[in-house]
C-alpha cells in the first residue's frame, strides 16, 4: 500500500513550514506533496494530485480553503486551520472534517492524526459542514471599509474608499493610491483586505491589492512574469501567477 499524501495550505510562511515540521515528526510516513501559500494553487494542487488529506487555512486570499475543500469531492479527508475559534465549535461537532487551532500545538496535532488515519479510505460527505461554515464565515466578515484614515504631519485625511486606485506594501507602512494623489498608512495588506468588497478590488500579489475596474492592461514583463497598467499612471504593478486565472476573459 502506498503512503498516504497531504497538501497544506496556508499563507502565513512561519505557520506553515511549523505545520510541515510537525507532520514530518509525528506523520513520518505521510507525503506532503504541495505546500500552498494562496488559495488558487491549493485548488490547483487538489485537482491535479488528489492527496489523501489536506490541511487547508480557512480564510486565504481571494478563493478561501471551503472552496478548495469543495474540490475534494468526497476523494481528500479535511482538516481545517482556523485562528477563530467560533469556526472550531458546532460545525465540526458531527467529525466530518477535523480543526486546529492557530498556534497549533502538537498534543492537538496527533489527535487530529489519529482522527484522520481512521477514514483516510473512505472520506465523508462534507457539503453540508462546508455550508455551515460558510454562513458562520460571511456573519463574522467585517464591515465594508469606507473610509482610510492617513496621517499627514500633524493633521489627519481622510481618504474615501471610492477614491483608492490600488494598495501597494512599501516596508513598514502601506501606500494608499488615488487618482489625485497617494498617501501611506501602518496597515497591513492582510489587515485591510477583509474589509474590501471582493468583488471591487482585487489582490493581485502578496504586495499589492487594485481596484478591479482600474486595471488596463495585463502582460507579460521582460522576466515572463505578468504586470498590470493601471489607468491614469505610468507605473506598473506585478500579478504574482497564482492570481493571472483572475484576469482570463477580461
Amino acid at each position: 500500500m502506498s503512503n498516504p499524501t497531504a497538501i497544506v495550505a496556508e499563507d502565513e510562511d512561519p505557520q506553515r513550514k511549523e505545520l510541515v515540521r510537525m507532520l514530518a515528526e509525528l506523520w513520518p510516513e505521510l507525503e506532503i506533496v504541495a505546500q500552498c501559500e494562496f488559495g488558487a494553487g491549493a485548488l490547483e494542487a487538489m485537482r491535479r494530485l488528489r492527496p489523501s488529506v489536506a490541511f487547508l487555512d480557512i480564510q486565504m486570499p481571494q478563493i478561501s480553503g471551503i472552496e478548495v475543500a469543495r474540490a475534494a469531492a468526497g476523494r481528500t479527508s479535511i482538516v481545517f486551520v482556523t485562528a477563530f475559534d467560533e469556526f472550531a465549535v458546532q460545525a465540526f461537532e458531527d467529525g466530518a472534517i477535523d480543526y486546529l487551532l492557530k498556534p497549533v500545538r502538537q498534543d492537538r496535532l496527533r489527535k487530529t492524526i489519529e482522527r484522520t488515519r481512521l477514514h483516510l479510505d473512505n472520506p465523508k460527505d462534507i457539503s453540508a459542514v462546508l455550508l455551515a461554515l460558510e454562513k458562520r464565515l460571511l456573519e463574522a466578515s467585517s464591515p465594508r471599509l469606507r473610509w482610510i484614515t492617513a496621517g499627514e504631519g500633524a493633521s489627519i485625511r481622510l481618504v474615501p474608499i471610492e477614491e483608492v486606485v490600488f494598495f501597494q506594501a512599501q516596508d513598514k507602512y502601506t501606500r494608499v493610491v488615488t487618482a489625485r494623489g497617494e498617501a501611506h498608512i501602518r496597515r497591513s495588506l492582510k489587515d485591510i483586505l477583509p474589509e474590501l468588497d471582493p468583488d471591487i478590488f482585487w489582490q493581485v500579489h502578496r504586495s499589492a491589492i487594485v481596484r478591479v475596474t482600474a486595471v488596463q492592461q495585463v502582460r507579460r514583463d521582460e522576466d515572463g512574469g505578468h504586470v498590470i497598467s493601471i489607468a491614469g499612471r505610468a507605473e506598473t504593478l506585478p500579478v504574482a501567477s497564482s492570481y493571472v486565472h483572475k484576469f482570463r476573459g477580461m
